[in-house]
């Protein structure tokens, strides 16, 4: 499966200061169609993001029914974007084969 959107970054202090972009409801829908395939576990949806040039492994978490794409800190300086900036991110999630 594969996802292209574009979304605001925005820091969250947590226990641990981490950046994120939220996935826009359309593309959520589409996430919660295949997550029982997709989830290892507490609803976190591993996935390949790229973000410009930098190409990165993470795992999305549900967040207030949708879900959210932490930005690693050397992928934000090596793009150079931070908090409010609109970034375009492409996903990329292997669905197991049902």
């Amino acid at each position: 499966m594969r996802l292209s959107f574009s979304g605001e970054i925005w820091y969250w202090r947590g226990p641990s200061p981490f950046y994120f972009v939220t996935v826009p409801e359309e593309q959520c829908r589409d996430l919660r169609e295949v997550s029982a395939a997709l989830s290892y576990g507490w609803g976190c949806l591993p996935c390949t993001v790229t973000l410009g040039g930098s190409t990165w492994r993470t795992s999305m978490f549900p967040k207030d029914g949708g879900y959210i794409v932490p930005l690693k800190a050397k992928v934000r300086r090596a793009e150079e974007v931070d908090d409010g900036m609109v970034v375009d991110l492409r996903l990329e999630m292997d669905v197991a084969p049902a």
